[in-house]
């Protein structure tokens, strides 16, 4: 049984009918990779499973239950951890408070994935008194996907994690992802390919609302012609 499974959602925001027909699945242990043109509603597919864009119609099934009537909180207790692609951090708590506030518990198993992940993020450990604001675009980033990966979540969420960021950082989050993979499983949204054809084992192409194709990420690495159609590049 798949960790989560997305079966033909409809996403109205106000009187525009964003998602049109959205399906996925989702291998635990996976890093499956949505991926499309910018509008293509790939956002707010994540919005949508978390609660914060309502489904108007379809399914949307978290370790076989059905989760698309649920709010946001009831979803994020469930286990579902999410990054957004604002970030979302509170720049005016330092990264200490922004990873106390995130907390569910305060339990060893808590204090080890804490510590897990400040050795991903050095950058973290460093400004640890300093507040969210002063931040760096790239350590904001860190943060946010701290304060995702600290409680004990099955599945994370993550949009556009390379977004604004300098090449030499995003390497940093690639190599974070595919280090947490080890521990978590991860539906990533993003934009830079290369990124997303190197942590990702599965793809989904969403185009105006809808998923057109899908497969294992080699075969989009391999398809130009696909690539070209719904992502604009060779």
């Amino acid at each position: 049984m798949s960790l989560l499974k997305v079966d033909e959602i409809h996403t109205h925001i106000q009187q525009y009918h964003i998602l049109q027909g959205v399906s996925f699945e989702v291998e635990a242990g996976e890093v499956t990779v949505l991926l499309g043109r910018n509008g293509a509603g790939k956002t707010t597919t994540l919005r949508s499973i978390m609660g914060l864009n309502p489904v108007s119609r379809g399914v949307i099934s978290f370790k076989g239950e059905q989760i698309q009537q649920w709010n946001t909180p009831r979803i994020s207790n469930k286990g579902i951890g999410y990054v957004p692609e604002d970030q979302g951090i509170f720049n005016g708590l330092t990264v200490e408070e922004n990873m106390k506030v995130a907390m569910k518990k305060k339990d060893e198993e808590t204090e080890d994935r804490l510590n897990y992940i400040l050795n991903l993020f050095p950058d973290l450990k460093t400004f640890w008194k300093k507040k969210g604001g002063y931040l760096s675009g790239g350590q904001k980033q860190m943060l946010s996907i701290a304060r995702a990966y600290v409680n004990e979540n099955e599945l994370l969420l993550i949009d556009e994690p390379s977004k604004g960021l300098a090449p030499i950082i995003v390497e940093k989050v690639m190599e974070s992802i595919n280090e947490m993979k080890k521990n978590t499983t991860v539906v990533l949204v993003e934009q830079n390919f290369i990124m997303a054809s190197t942590i990702g084992d599965r793809f989904y192409l969403i185009d105006d609302g809808r998923t057109v194709h899908h497969g294992m990420m080699q075969e989009l690495k391999e398809n130009k012609e696909l690539r070209e159609k719904y992502l604009g590049i060779a």
